[in-house]
């Protein structure tokens, strides 16, 4: 046993090494991007193109985001149109970052007692029952307007291109055909997104589109050019740039379209009414943040669960990460234990602040509440953390106090969930098969990140209308899903209980960070609960081992299932832990002795992207995943 404590304690050391010295001279498999003027990166080659496209028109890095947002949603990159964007913005001008707010809400009627009335323990998955108001339309227009330098017309012009037709290609088109009995239960969706139903015979059973194909949306193109004919009537009445952009707002949503989108959705069985859409409206927000060894993180608010990532790295700041080394069983312990700590924070403590009751923030972002539950951390798993007491670090008395006890070992069994870290998990009403590994990375949410010459800095995860999403009417909408991140027990989240007008707590989260007052890095991820634990561990393989972007959006990474999930049935699963198929013997046994079940794979995070600015040199690094789709273009 001293034999083989010394070899773990030798080896320990010896990948730490590796990971200072080495790993920085390491190739990659994709070549690290440089751009001097812009850099576009977003979930799809097209995408990124249309990024590019705005640059050459003279755009801004926002004007870029939001036509990449729109080229994505178009080409149903995991979401689209009816779904919600949230961004963080470095403002060059006012030196600061700015928080954008367009997820959609819960409609009317949408309520605990209606949906456990239909004997649901949470709201649905899928259907029209799951969507939550459309939030992409009105974050690009307000983003666009408010930061942008371009019209509309221009922005939206590579999108209408593609909804006129494209060359879809092989994943989404698998996604399709995979997801087609269910798509058939909706008849617009199936008239969009099977365009060779009933002729299954002379394709080899195949109904809808095959890689290559040009897919077409004429009436996503349509809506699409009434957003641009609002924006062109308002110019010719004397409108202002924002104005005329504005009243492309106003048509979705309480015009023409508003109306059509409220009477279809509500033909179909859902709840959305037009008034819900005219009461609905994007948020511009102050962030949130948190200091990590000098450098400013900053995440969007506990209406997602970006908090959780600045709780973890205030948890980590009280220990020696590069004395540990680079992915040895000491760090990945002491990663899984962070994680655990601020996942059950967020799993009780998030939701919409702007209904009652206040979220704890200041207790849940205090570094002396992070040193608390740094200590703890012990030698093994603890399978049951629940959620700690934030209130008192901000001079208050916790409400809930009674029904922590009951958070605490209240795990599903390990046997329930499925490997599914990718936002979407397979149930009983939604099966992928098990030839692709790989597949649940690529789902439910795409990334989009720009930075420009002029200072401007964006990262987005817009995300909702993901396949199978219905289609509301003649709109060409796919509408969102994102209803199931509710729940219906107050017991479970007193600050996530589903009600009109609310939005649920999300896993989108994009990420910025500021070092000297200068913005230096932003990143994004897709996957659901395994966004922040990506994007976390990016960061660190920056900030504590030296890596480059591509490096780090390369590295391997460790996930976590002891959280609650955040869809379906919000199972957990205790110890459960994903790693790397190349991690080395001796590390997989130490984190057995530790208390873990350990699973592998080739590929064990979403497609990170990410741009960091070379102050010193004025150019920009750009990293995009190794798999999946993702791709960035600069200049």
């Amino acid at each position: 046993m001293r034999h083989r404590s010394l070899v773990a304690i030798a080896s320990a050391a010896l990948l730490a090494l590796t990971a200072s010295l080495a790993v920085p001279q390491e190739r990659t498999e994709k070549p690290p991007l440089h751009g001097q003027r812009w850099m576009a990166i977003t979930g799809k080659p097209l995408g990124a193109t249309a990024g590019a496209k705005i640059f050459e028109r003279g755009g801004n890095a926002v004007d870029a985001a939001c036509a990449m947002i729109a080229a994505t949603a178009t080409m149903w990159d995991v979401l689209h149109w009816g779904g919600e964007t949230q961004a963080l913005i470095w403002h060059p001008k006012l030196k600061k970052v700015i928080a954008i707010n367009a997820l959609g809400v819960a409609p009317t009627g949408a309520t605990s007692e209606f949906f456990k009335s239909k004997g649901l323990k949470y709201p649905p998955e899928f259907g029209p029952l799951a969507a939550t108001t459309p939030g992409t339309p009105g974050g690009i227009l307000v983003m666009l307007a408010e930061y942008g330098k371009l019209s509309l017309a221009d922005v939206l012009a590579p999108a209408i291109d593609l909804a006129d037709g494209y060359p879809i290609e092989a994943q989404t088109a698998g996604l399709i055909e995979r997801n087609k009995s269910k798509i058939k239960e909706w008849p617009n969706t199936a008239r969009v997104m099977l365009p060779h139903l009933g002729r299954a015979a002379d394709r080899n059973g195949r109904e809808g589109p095959k890689a290559g194909e040009i897919f077409r949306q004429p009436e996503l193109a349509a809506t699409l050019r009434k957003l641009v004919e609002a924006e062109r009537r308002a110019l010719a009445r004397g409108a202002t740039r924002k104005q005329a952009i504005m009243a492309a707002y106003e048509r979705f949503y309480r015009g023409d379209i508003a109306a059509e989108l409220a009477s279809s959705i509500q033909a179909e069985g859902g709840l959305i009414t037009r008034e819900d859409l005219a009461n609905w409206q994007v948020k511009i927000e102050e962030p949130r943040h948190v200091n990590y060894r000098g450098i400013d993180v900053y995440k969007l608010d506990v209406w997602t669960q970006g908090p959780m990532m600045l709780q973890a790295l205030n948890i980590l700041e009280n220990f020696d990460l590069k004395a540990m080394g680079y992915n040895s069983a000491r760090y990945l312990h002491t990663l899984y234990q962070s994680m655990n700590l601020s996942f059950a924070d967020r799993d009780f403590y998030y939701g919409d602040p702007a209904f009652p009751p206040a979220e704890p923030v200041r207790g849940l972002l205090s570094k002396d509440y992070a040193k608390q539950r740094a200590t703890l951390i012990r030698d093994r798993n603890d399978p049951n953390i629940g959620p700690g007491d934030p209130y008192p670090f901000e001079g208050a008395t916790n409400p809930y106090s009674k029904w922590l006890p009951e958070r605490t070992g209240e795990k599903s069994s390990p046997t329930e969930r499925p490997y599914s870290p990718g936002g979407v998990a397979p149930t009983v009403m939604r099966h992928y098969p098990l030839d692709d590994p790989e597949a649940p990375f690529w789902r439910g949410t795409t990334s989009v990140i720009a930075a420009d010459a002029e200072g401007w800095l964006v990262s987005v995860t817009p995300s909702g209308g993901w396949i199978p999403a219905v289609i509301a009417g003649k709109t060409g909408i796919g509408l969102s899903q994102r209803m199931q991140s509710f729940v219906l027990d107050e017991r479970e989240n007193p600050f996530n209980v589903v009600a009109p007008g609310k939005r649920p707590r999300v896993t989108l989260t994009p990420s910025l960070a500021v070092k000297n007052g200068k913005p230096w890095l932003a990143f994004a991820v897709q996957g659901g609960d395994s966004q922040d634990q990506n994007l976390l561990q990016f960061f660190l393989n920056m900030v504590e081992f030296g890596m480059t972007p591509q490096q780090a959006t390369e590295a391997a990474n460790m996930n976590s299932f002891q959280l609650r999930d955040s869809f379906g049935n919000h199972e957990s699963s205790p110890g459960r832990m994903l790693l790397d198929d190349e991690t080395p013997r001796w590390v997989r046994s130490e984190l057995v002795e530790r208390g873990y079940r350990l699973e592998f794979q080739p590929r064990t995070a979403g497609p990170i992207n990410a741009i960091m600015v070379d102050d010193e040199n004025g150019t920009f690094w750009g990293g995009s995943g190794n798999h999946g789709e993702d791709y960035g273009i600069a200049w």
